[in-house]
């Protein structure tokens, strides 16, 4: 028999019968060792223990220590195991695909009744039997032929088409769970009793198309989440909770931030509150923007479908792009333009107005750009997923050698606006060459180099995200933490030289001949409106003093104070401060608890002693404290502390 050799995680080497399982592998090293084993990566790839490996390869075995592969066994095999409890339950019902998703899994079901809630209690209870039943989880490999015959005998018409969809030659791989069997790419865990009986909860039923399509049967998803124990799901659930307080949708009522409705789906109505956040956000942005060298353009929002031919999009894109259609001067032949769906195109029109010099270069190109993608109605979500938004766009057009000084200078600008925002905790991914691409491996080597250089000059680590890069150049990803553990992928930063190659840019080099330029696309915040659902679930809805829309209320507490409560509001306003009266004959608790509900960050609630020293009473949001201030103090401070950050 042949002999492959695989290298283990300290570089020694063993050599062992072609053929050979990971779990054989793991006996050969202890018997310790085999007994916690869960899965292998060989050759980069995760392993289920029973797979054979035929050639020489790296092998690295887990366990319940290694999370990454923990968790996604864990999460599999769940979904698994709940397709198995639901067709013990109900035997009539068809099941489909059931992906690991972040934090758990889901699984869709074609049954001729509806799921309700208290099904999931049910199907929990039986998903604990299989558990406690630790059943042994076992595969094979099938041919088509058997694979097709045995889904036909068992009425399960979606496995047949999933077997249609796989390529000639890839193997058909099956999984059973005791007796309950599934199509399934693996790994797996090794018994069903692997799995933690307390640290699952099914959370939710929802309809979803067969294969997202819509024209295709609707079907019944059940999600789930999975951890490796208890503590880890009440921890998971308990940040749930908080996720639904702090939820943007529900604090936009609150605050009377905005709205969305029918008749514009996917685009957000910005009432005053709402407005005043995305204002202020944008003059800080655009101030930024210029301290560190962008020049503001603004470019149209219908464009000619030639443009967009020439740029790529409209064959790569067409489906996420508004088409409107015009009778130009009634030739009884329409022209066909599109909405922008991103800035770029347009921005190179503007750099190739006019010869370019590489004295002109860096060129930083800024726009608050306002771009229409079309998003399934399915997926919209308040403002963070829309059909209508603003980006934080903007183009560097520079030369390879400029790549890492340009994008250095991008990061530190990143940096400081995070700050500003109050997000410390921020992580940056570098996404390399995929499998299909354009370029020649050096040119790929030079960028990535220039990318990750970068980051360290700029004091930062990264993480690879191998074959992530787009076809034409690699990219960077900036994802945030927030207050509850969350994150969001916010900024980003994009090498392409495909774009002025399509669109014929150029610029005159030190030896007098026409090049091409690097276009850099980078966003620090992403849209406006989904940034701000951040910053407001981010916060609780406690916005900083200067970006709060409502900073300051002046609450009289007996009729009497309410000339001072004006010159006390006119004080605030002089200074630049959002101030608003309130002089309602109502019982100043009552005006704490509205104020309070709509996040007004300071109350000063005045009344009679007030007026006679010429004082105010200061509440803050969250606090249910007042101190007694004099108003010059009191003004001073809160101008200060409304002054933004970058203009202190």
């Amino acid at each position: 028999m042949a002999q492959i050799s695989l290298t283990l995680p300290d570089g020694s080497a063993r050599v062992y019968d072609a053929g050979v399982t990971a779990a054989d592998v793991a006996e050969s090293i202890s018997k310790s060792l085999a007994k916690k084993a869960i899965s292998a990566t060989v050759n980069g790839a995760h392993f289920d223990l029973q797979w054979p490996i035929t050639q020489d390869a790296s092998i690295a075995i887990h366990t319940m220590q290694d999370d990454a592969q923990a968790l996604e066994l864990i999460r599999h095999d769940f979904a698994h195991v709940m397709a198995r409890a639901v067709q013990e339950i109900w035997p009539d019902v068809k099941v489909t695909i059931g992906p690991v998703r972040d934090k758990g899994w889901f699984y869709d079901f074609d049954r001729a009744e509806p799921f309700v809630p208290e099904d999931l209690a049910q199907i929990e209870a039986k998903m604990r039997e299989i558990i406690n039943a630790r059943d042994a989880v076992r595969t094979e490999i099938w041919d088509r032929a058997r694979a097709v015959q045995h889904y036909k005998d068992a009425n399960e018409p979606f496995k047949l088409e999933l077997i249609e969809r796989i390529p000639e030659g890839e193997p058909l791989r099956m999984y059973w769970h005791g007796a309950w069997q599934d199509l399934c790419r693996g790994p797996h865990l090794q018994h069903t009793g692997q799995l933690p009986a307390d640290g699952f909860k099914l959370m939710s039923i929802a309809g979803a198309y067969w294969l997202g399509d819509s024209t295709r049967p609707m079907l019944q998803r059940i999600y789930g989440v999975a951890f490796k124990n208890r503590v880890d799901l009440k921890a998971h659930l308990t940040m749930l909770e908080e996720a639904a307080k702090r939820d943007h949708r529900k604090l936009g009522r609150e605050m009377n931030l905005f709205h969305m409705q029918e008749e514009a789906p996917g685009q957000v109505f910005w009432h005053p509150n709402g407005w005043s956040i995305y204002t202020n956000l944008q003059d800080y942005m655009r101030r930024q923007q210029r301290r560190d060298g962008y020049v503001e353009v603004n470019t149209p929002q219908v464009v000619s479908r030639k443009l967009w031919e020439d740029s790529g999009h409209w064959d790569n894109y067409q489906d996420h792009m508004f088409i409107v259609e015009v009778d130009e001067e009634h030739a009884r032949e329409k022209t066909v333009n599109a909405l922008k769906p991103m800035n770029c195109p347009c921005h190179v029109q503007i750099y190739n107005h006019g010869l370019k010099s590489y004295r002109d270069l860096p060129l930083r190109m800024a726009e608050f750009g306002s771009c229409n993608r079309y998003e399934p109605s399915g997926a919209l979500h308040g403002i963070m997923r829309v059909r209508g938004f603003t980006q934080d766009d903007a183009h560097i057009f520079c030369t390879d050698e400029q790549i890492e000084a340009e994008t250095k200078k991008f990061i530190e600008l990143l940096a400081a606006v995070y700050a500003d925002l109050g997000f410390e905790n921020w992580t940056i991914k570098l996404s390399t060459r995929p499998e299909k691409r354009i370029g020649s491996d050096e040119s790929w080597d030079r960028v990535e180099q220039a990318l990750g250089d970068a980051c360290k000059a700029a004091g930062y680590a990264y993480e690879l995200q191998e074959g992530e890069g787009a076809f034409y150049g690699p990219k960077l990803e900036f994802t945030l933490t927030d207050a509850i553990g969350r994150s969001w992928q916010c900024g980003t930063l994009q090498v392409d030289p495909n774009l002025p190659e399509r669109l014929d840019a150029q610029y005159v080099g030190q030896d007098g001949a026409k090049h091409r330029p690097v276009m850099l696309h980078r966003a620090v915040l992403g849209s406006f409106e989904r940034f701000i659902g951040i910053l407001i679930e981010n916060f609780s809805g406690k916005l900083p003093l200067w970006l709060a829309p409502r900073q300051v209320v002046v609450a009289s507490i007996i009729s009497d104070a309410d000339a001072y409560c004006r010159e006390v509001v006119e004080a605030l306003q002089a200074a630049g401060l959002r101030a608003e009266l309130d002089i309602r004959n109502e019982k100043i608790n009552y005006k704490v608890r509205e104020h309070s509900v709509g996040k007004v960050p300071v109350i000063l609630a005045i009344g009679a002693r007030e007026v006679e020293e010429r004082t105010v009473s200061v509440r803050r949001l969250g606090d249910t404290r007042t101190e007694t201030q004099s108003l010059d103090a009191v003004v001073a401070a809160l101008q200060v502390e409304a002054t933004p950050p970058d203009l202190r």
